[in-house]
């Protein structure tokens, strides 16, 4: 339990001030899932159906057709046809580009930081205190000065342990959200909020597993339909709505083979042994002021 005092000089950290957080590496589907559940969850769009206010489903639109059919059942007619309004979405492109950077502009190999290191790791993430080694050097030292363990007196040999993790690589994604109904209305009541959620800008954040990435919503939403054919076919209204996403890449995921969060402690003491001479039977050689003789 943190000791409280008036004292701005001891202030100490409460229990709130730290968190540990899980750190996993940043992969493609990784944004997929981020973007996936934003819109399923933080857009959460609803429509006027013939059933009352309800929640339009998502999918994502390159699982296969029997996937689809035995994973949610719900999303079909009895023949096996879509039902209406739904929306899905699927990734269009991706592009490295060199000119769009992150924090980390230089390029830094993996063992640039450590050479010699197979580990890697090269961008420092966080740090803290390594309790039970800082505990035994202060040990050690009031032990030898003091003839006492834990002395009340600070010492400066704290080992403190890094988090590296390999350089990110910056990637530019589009992705594709094809919003389709069978009715103007509702086609109306999908494609407003993603017009007047973001306000007068049109950028948002996306989470997942610890990262963030930032989003951009294409001024151009556009609409295809068929009711001015008046024919036989199905009628049908589908706005795309076109989503931008500035991410990053952490590790070559399943084919990394370096591990992605790699913990280093610090050098607290630098020792460097004296010489000793170690003579046989014989006894040592005496200086004397007309040059060296055995004693």
């Amino acid at each position: 339990m943190p000791v409280k005092s008036s004292d701005p000089r001891l202030k100490t950290a409460e229990p709130d001030d730290l968190k540990e957080i899980t750190f996993l590496d940043s992969t493609i589907e990784t944004i997929d899932y981020a973007l996936y559940d934003y819109i399923n969850e933080k857009y959460d769009i609803h429509a006027n159906t013939n059933k009352g206010w309800k929640k339009v489903p998502i999918i994502w639109a390159t699982a296969e057709r029997a996937y689809q059919i035995k994973h949610n059942k719900d999303l079909r007619d009895d023949y096996e046809y879509f039902k209406y309004p739904l929306m899905s979405i699927q990734r269009d492109s991706m592009a490295k580009d060199p000119s769009f950077k992150g924090t980390a502009w230089a390029h830094l190999p993996p063992t640039s930081l450590y050479p010699g290191d197979p580990k890697g790791g090269v961008i420092p993430v966080a740090k803290r205190i390594v309790q039970n080694k800082t505990q035994n050097f202060k040990n050690a030292d009031a032990r030898r000065k003091y003839d006492q363990y834990n002395f009340p007196k600070a010492s400066n040999k704290t080992v403190i342990e890094t988090i590296y993790i390999p350089l990110p690589t910056y990637v530019r994604l589009t992705y594709k959200l094809n919003l389709k109904s069978e009715y103007q209305q509702q086609i109306n009541d999908m494609v407003q909020p993603f017009i007047t959620r973001t306000g007068q800008i049109n950028s948002f954040f996306i989470e997942r597993d610890g990262h963030k990435y930032e989003a951009f919503i294409e001024q151009e939403f556009s609409q295809d339909f068929n009711a001015p054919t008046l024919g036989e076919n199905e009628k049908y209204f589908q706005t795309t709505v076109s989503i931008r996403v500035l991410g990053y890449l952490i590790g070559d995921g399943k084919n990394e083979i370096r591990p992605i969060v790699v913990p280093r402690e610090n050098a607290v003491v630098i020792k460097i042994p004296r010489e000793h001479v170690i003579f046989g039977d014989e006894r040592p050689w005496v200086k004397y002021d007309k040059g060296y003789t055995k004693e």
